[in-house]
């Protein structure tokens, strides 16, 4: 359900914008000295790319230029990715394709750059690389002879013949740096989702299930591991979705994050204590009004976290003893660093950092310095300019509750003129819509630049406002969600000049769910665009790959339950749909796959609704191929051009 980089889905093209380099990772040496970054390449024809270059930059020298380290020859494309330093800031390790064609191995190169050398010869997928406190061991995620990249937002695979299960485990992989050799440590019938090394490098805790790795982050457990004999140690079954897992310095505790999660890589929720030997948990920050993301344990003893709060982020200290805490930072942006959403890369010194920093008004870049006090690092999209409008933060009350939201205003906003408005719901629905610079995706600040008010609410099931916000859609898919987008589509309405006649509703994922849903509860919406879609709860049940997400948040399985299955499907209520509907998918998707779209659309059609749909061949939930983006955005644009017009 999760919608990481298709926020109404996967390509509403910017109109005249110049081209925008995205950073996907930015990690500063342990000594602060230096900072390498990862830039994420184009394809020749200007549209997404899975491959990517690494550049290391030295700090605090004036006048240095960042200089390119590749494992290949520097022409031929490839991805280079998962930069990991070492403790002593006189190596790094990271990721790369450019040796092996499509298989990525580990290389292993100096502070300033010099010739990387292999260290891996191995055939899968890895992950998630970081040296141990010692320097003397490096950690990998490693899924031994995988056919596709791990996620369930990647294409599935196709089916043939007899239809089984084949379990594909993603294993803690250890590499001694002195002589090469390679251990795959945890339990050969586990998936390892997350993990963090002890203190004194001699054992790991990580967050891990058995079964498919896609479907069963919801119900991973914590274990400890000892990185000598491999001998794993239970340490937590949660009463929630977990993440993070940190080894607090004395070893004594491990922190980590929990709560209601949609979407593994999606983090959010209350910070968590339970003892590294086991034992009953402890929450840190029961009844706070914003959403913890990423920790990072202090030599003090205190947790550093970053946290979304009211619709952007904040980066904050937490007291475990006293469950004091203090905002360094708040700003109404996105983040990211190592590749988490929401995260910083931290030196030894605990105060200077590198992030990757952007919003409606500020193209990403790579930012390094104390906490509050960043400065820009690279200057890559200098020339970038925006094509849309203002954005302003909007608040109204709903059920008793302030909901937060987006609103980008016309480009060229004219008060006296009359303008067209698309709700862009997103997906999760553990997720929130936070200030981004809009790239080559759907995202819909293209209508922006087109003459419209584009609302971005964040309702209920949102991150930003609590855990009892994120919580107060379980069992209540579509009704009360439902009725805080309405009450924002109302305080725009009534404050701002929306011709309320020519308002649209648009979302992929959770927020197509939500489309299909609306148009069957309200005639407020005059075009509709629904993307990676769920109709019939009680069929996507048996249909898609990732089921395990939903007991969480409907209570049982549609088996025990039919009933509050039923109660929110858009199925259930079709008969009161009138908006024209654009339905849009791809044939491979797991998490939202294709026969529910086809079944809103059969539905549609038999109703005398206005509809058109169009599947898109070899995508998942997550698209990749450049011309189908393309075209999806073409696609969109046109639907709500001429039903709005």
């Amino acid at each position: 359900m999760r919608n990481p980089l298709l926020l109404l889905a996967c390509a509403l093209t910017i109109a005249a914008q110049t081209p925008v380099t995205q950073f996907k990772e930015a990690v500063i040496s342990p000594d602060a000295k230096r900072v390498v970054y990862v830039e994420a390449l184009r394809a020749k024809d200007g549209g997404e790319s899975p491959n990517s270059a690494l550049w290391f930059l030295e700090l605090g020298r004036a006048g240095a230029k960042a200089r390119r380290v590749t494992a290949g020859d520097g022409v031929k494309a490839c991805a280079e990715t998962g930069i990991a330093w070492a403790p002593d800031s006189r190596q790094a390790v990271f990721l790369s394709n450019c040796g092996d064609g499509k298989q990525a191995q580990l290389y292993l190169t100096s502070a300033t750059g010099a010739t990387p050398r292999k260290l891996t010869s191995l055939i899968g997928f890895l992950q998630n690389v970081r040296w141990s406190p010692d320097g003397k061991t490096i950690a990998v995620l490693y899924t031994e002879n995988a056919i596709r990249t791990a996620g369930a937002v990647e294409a599935t695979a196709p089916d043939a013949g007899v239809v089984e299960e084949k379990f594909y485990e993603q294993r803690l992989t250890l590499l001694d740096v002195q002589s090469g050799k390679e251990r795959q440590l945890s339990p050969a019938d586990t998936y390892v989702y997350e993990y963090d090394w002890s203190p004194d490098s001699k054992q790991l805790v990580y967050t891990a299930a058995k079964g498919s790795g896609d479907n069963n982050w919801w119900s991973a457990e914590l274990f400890r591991l000892d990185a000598a004999t491999g001998t794993v140690s239970h340490i937590l079954k949660p009463t929630t979705q977990i993440a993070v897992p940190r080894w607090s310095p004395d070893g004594k505790t491990i922190a980590f994050v929990g709560g209601i999660m949609s979407d593994e890589g999606s983090t959010g929720g209350d910070v968590y204590m339970v003892a590294s030997e086991g034992g009953a948990a402890k929450n840190l920050t029961p009844g706070r009004k914003t959403s913890p993301s990423w920790l990072r344990w202090s030599r003090d003893g205190k947790l550093l976290m970053t946290e979304r709060v009211d619709g952007g982020a904040a980066v904050a200290t937490l007291d475990p003893a006293t469950g004091a805490t203090e905002t360094l930072w708040k700003v109404d942006e996105s983040l990211r660093a190592d590749g988490d959403d929401l995260s910083l890369s931290l030196a030894v010194d605990e105060k200077t950092a590198a992030v990757i920093r952007n919003s409606w008004s500020r193209a990403p870049e790579v930012w390094t310095g104390r906490i509050g006090d960043f400065q820009q690092t690279t200057n890559n999209n200098a020339a970038a300019k925006a094509t849309w409008g203002e954005a302003k933060k909007l608040h109204w009350q709903s059920g008793g509750a302030t909901v937060q939201g987006w609103l980008l205003y016309p480009k060229d906003y004219d008060p006296a003129k009359r303008y067209r408005m698309v709700v862009s719901v997103h997906g999760g629905p553990a997720a929130a819509k936070s200030p981004t610079w809009p790239t080559q995706g759907f995202d819909f600040a293209a209508l922006s630049a087109r003459g419209y008010f584009v609302l971005y609410p964040n309702p209920r099931g949102s991150y930003g406002a609590g855990e009892t916000f994120t919580a107060a859609n379980v069992k209540d898919f579509g009704h009360g969600d439902l009725q805080d987008i309405l009450a924002g589509v109302d305080e725009v309405v009534k404050t701002l000049p929306v011709d309320a006649k020519r308002i649209g509703i648009g979302g992929w994922s959770y927020g197509g769910y939500m489309t299909m849903w609306a148009v069957t509860q309200t005639n407020r919406f005059a075009a509709a665009v629904a993307g990676a879609g769920i109709a019939n709860w009680q069929s996507y049940y048996g249909e898609n790959s990732i089921d395990e997400w939903m007991i969480p948040y409907f209570g049982a399985s549609v088996y025990d339950d039919p009933a509050v299955y039923a109660r929110s499907s858009p199925i259930t209520f079709i008969k009161n749909v009138k908006t024209p509907t654009l339905i849009v998918v791809g044939d491979r998707d797991g998490e939202c796959p294709a026969p529910q779209s086809y079944e809103f659309w059969h539905a549609l059609k038999a109703q005398g609704v206005t509809t058109k749909f169009i599947v898109y061949p070899g995508e998942g939930h997550h698209f990749r191929d450049p011309k189908h983006i393309e075209d999806l955005a073409a696609q969109t644009m046109r639907w709500f051009e001429e039903k709005l017009h």
